[in-house]
C-alpha cells in the first residue's frame, strides 16, 4: 500500500464499521480496521445462541477472513484506549495509528439506568460472551433444580425474568418458554420443566413500542399463549441474585436477563465531543463531528437525526446505510470529487420473532404476523448472514428445531471465572487424602460411571 495514500482508521467491526471497510475496497485509500475481537457477529441472532438454538460459530465470522481479498485493508485486534484528535492519532494498546479520517463505530452496551451493580445479576445481551453466559445460566437453572428437594427453591430456580419489552426482550422470553415447554420436558425426571415461569417486564404501557399497536397486541397475545407472563407498566426498582423488585411487588427468580436499554460506548469522551443522554456522539448531516470534519461516528455510537427530526434507530440496517454513506464521502474527498449531500435514512421495516410460527413484521404499510411473518423473518435473517456455509447451517438448524422441537447447542461450559477457580483448586496443596464414598444418599439415584461429574 502506498504510504502517501489517504489513511482511514475504522474503530469497530460491527455492521457499520465493516460496511465502511467493504465499501472502500476499490478506493485509493489505506484502511485499518481495529476491533477488540477477531470476529464479526450477527447481533440480531444473539438471543438464539443464548437459548441454545444456534452455536456462536453459526453467527460469527473472522474479520480477517471477510476482508482477506481487500489488499488496501489491514485488520488489528486491539483494545481502543484513546484518541489524540489534534495529532490525529489513535491509541490502541501499545499501537499508535495515524489517520486522515477516523470512523467511530464502537457500538453500545447495556444501560442499567444508574444501577451498574445490577449487571452481575441481570446480564444483558450485546456480545457473544453475553450470549454464552446467559445460555449457561438458563441451562444451569434446570440442572440445579433437578438436584434439590425443596419445592420453593425449585420454583425460584425455574422462574426466569426478562426485563424490557422491546424486540430483544420479546424474542428472549419466547425462546426461553420454548426451551422449557418443548425442548426439555422429556429429559428431566425429578422436575417438570413445564412448570417453569417466564415473566416479561416492560416499564411502558405495551410491548414493542416502536411497532404499530396491532402488532404489539399480537405479540403479547402470542407470548401469553406460550405461557409467558407479560407485565406492562411495571418498573424494576431493584435487582439481586434472588429476584427483582417492582414498585408494588417482589418476584423471586433464579435467572434475570436485562433487555431494557443501551448506552453508547465512551467514544464521545475519547474525542471530547458533545453527546446525548444515551452517550451517543451528536453528529452533523454528513455524520461528522461538529468542528472535526475528519471524524465520523455511525451506528449505535452516533445520535443521527433524520429529515423528520427523529433520531435514527440503533438497528443493523441503519448502521449499514451509514457505513455506505461514510465510505462514499471519504472516497469522494480522497479523489477530490464533490461528496454526496446530507445522509438520508431509509427505514426498511421492523421485525421481531416471538416463537415457533409467530413473528411480527412491518414493511411500510404492510403488516405481517403469525406464520407468514415468521417465514419472512427467517428468510430475511438468513439472507443477511455472511457466507454460504452459515446460511446453510442456520437454515438447517431452524428446520431441524422446527421438526423436532430440539435445541442442538445445549452445552454448558464453564465461565472464565469458574475455570480459573477450578485451576486454582487443582494446584492447591491438599492436607490429606480422603476416600469419598460412591454410595448414594437416601433418596438419591446412584450415579452411573462416567455420567457422574
Amino acid at each position: 500500500m502506498a504510504a502517501d495514500m489517504t489513511r482511514v482508521v475504522i474503530i469497530g467491526a460491527g455492521f457499520g464499521g465493516l460496511t465502511v471497510a467493504q465499501s472502500l475496497a476499490g478506493s485509493p485509500v489505506n484502511v485499518t480496521v481495529v476491533d477488540r475481537h477477531n470476529f464479526h457477529y450477527f447481533q440480531p441472532l444473539l438471543y438464539q445462541v443464548a437459548t441454545a438454538a444456534l452455536s456462536p460459530a453459526d453467527i460469527a465470522w473472522p474479520i480477517r477472513g471477510i476482508l482477506r481479498r481487500q489488499t488496501n485493508t489491514t485488520v488489528l485486534m486491539a483494545d481502543m484506549t484513546g484518541v489524540d484528535v489534534d495529532a490525529r492519532l489513535v491509541h490502541a494498546g501499545s499501537v499508535t495509528i495515524p489517520y486522515d479520517y477516523l470512523v467511530l463505530a464502537t457500538g453500545a452496551t447495556h444501560s442499567y439506568f444508574g444501577h451498574p451493580e445490577w449487571a452481575s445479576v441481570a446480564p444483558g445481551l450485546k456480545q457473544i460472551e453475553d450470549a454464552t453466559a446467559i445460555r449457561r445460566r438458563i441451562l444451569m437453572a434446570f440442572e440445579k433444580a433437578e438436584l434439590i428437594e425443596d419445592a420453593a427453591d425449585q420454583q425460584r430456580l425455574l422462574t426466569f425474568v426478562v426485563v424490557g419489552g422491546g424486540p430483544t426482550g420479546v424474542e428472549m422470553a419466547g425462546a426461553i418458554a420454548e426451551v422449557a415447554h418443548h425442548a426439555l420436558p422429556a429429559e428431566f425426571r425429578r422436575i417438570d420443566p413445564h412448570a417453569a415461569r417466564v415473566i416479561l417486564i416492560e416499564a411502558g404501557p405495551r410491548l414493542l413500542p416502536a411497532f404499530p399497536a396491532d402488532l404489539s397486541d399480537y405479540a403479547r397475545q402470542a407470548l401469553e399463549r406460550m405461557g409467558v407472563e407479560v407485565r406492562t407498566s411495571a418498573r424494576v426498582v431493584e435487582c439481586d441474585e434472588r429476584g427483582v423488585d417492582l414498585e408494588d411487588t417482589r418476584i423471586t427468580a433464579g435467572t434475570i436477563v436485562w433487555a431494557a436499554g443501551v448506552v453508547a460506548s465512551p467514544a464521545a469522551e475519547w474525542i471530547g465531543a458533545e453527546r446525548d443522554r444515551a452517550g451517543r456522539v451528536k453528529v452533523g448531516p454528513d455524520l461528522t463531528v461538529p468542528g472535526r470534519p475528519e471524524i465520523f461516528a455511525i451506528g449505535d455510537t452516533a445520535a443521527v437525526v433524520d429529515a423528520d427530526g427523529k433520531v435514527v434507530p440503533g438497528i443493523a440496517p441503519a448502521a449499514k446505510q451509514m457505513g455506505r454513506y461514510v465510505a462514499e464521502v471519504i472516497a469522494a474527498r480522497s479523489s477530490h470529487r464533490t461528496p454526496p449531500g446530507a445522509f438520508r435514512y431509509r427505514h426498511q421495516g421492523d421485525l421481531a420473532t416471538i416463537g415457533r410460527k409467530a413473528a411480527v413484521v412491518r414493511l411500510d404499510h404492510v403488516h405481517l404476523k403469525g406464520f407468514p411473518g415468521w417465514l419472512f423473518w427467517g428468510f430475511a435473517h438468513i439472507y443477511f448472514l455472511i457466507g454460504l456455509r452459515n446460511r446453510a447451517v442456520v437454515a438447517f438448524s431452524w428446520f431441524w428445531n422446527y421438526l423436532t422441537y430440539q435445541r442442538g447447542a445445549r452445552l454448558i461450559v464453564d465461565s472464565p471465572e469458574a475455570q480459573e477457580a477450578a485451576q486454582a483448586e487443582k494446584v492447591r496443596p491438599q492436607a490429606s487424602s480422603v476416600e469419598v464414598s460412591r454410595e448414594p444418599r437416601r433418596g438419591q439415584t446412584a450415579p452411573s460411571g462416567a455420567d457422574w461429574h
